[in-house]
């Protein structure tokens, strides 16, 4: 039996988008998806916003700049995520423990593997990242949705 979620600004904001998308994408991009990306797109913008004046300006080495723009972005996306997106309710601990497992996964195939990879290549590290952040997009909200935070309130009529 599916849990309804409650009626919030930011529920009603993605059930909008996600009814409005074209060509049958809405049965492809349920509220959950929609609030995961914009989500996505703050904790991505602090993330690059932190490479950028580590890396960029103060001149820290690629690994320790990609990983401290990552861990801030990784906290927020968590908060941000279990609040606004899935209003879970679940124990922190747990559902805690889970999501680090993920983005440890997600950090070391994604984050440093692509990252660096495109970056060996030859791409500008910022390209790079942007690259690798495609493939973590898709795992990531996977992950969340059913494995951290699959007990959470799902809209009706998702799958």
């Amino acid at each position: 039996m599916q849990k309804v979620m409650p009626d919030t600004w930011f529920h009603r904001l993605c059930a909008g988008i996600s009814e409005r998308l074209p060509f049958g994408l809405e049965r492809l991009a349920p509220p959950t998806f929609i609030g995961y990306l914009l989500v996505s797109a703050v904790c991505f913008t602090a993330d690059m916003v932190i490479l950028t004046l580590l890396h960029g300006t103060l001149g820290l080495p690629l690994p320790i700049a990609v990983t401290a723009g990552y861990i801030t972005a990784f906290g927020l996306s968590y908060l941000l995520n279990r609040t606004l997106n899935f209003s879970s309710h679940a124990a922190v601990g747990p559902q805690l423990a889970v999501y680090v497992v993920v983005v440890v996964v997600n950090y070391l195939v994604f984050i440093l593997g692509v990252t660096s990879g495109f970056t060996a290549l030859g791409i500008e590290y910022q390209l790079a990242r942007v690259l690798g952040g495609a493939g973590e997009g898709l795992y990531m909200y996977a992950a969340m949705r059913w494995l951290v935070f699959r007990g959470a309130m799902i809209p009706t009529g998702v799958r």
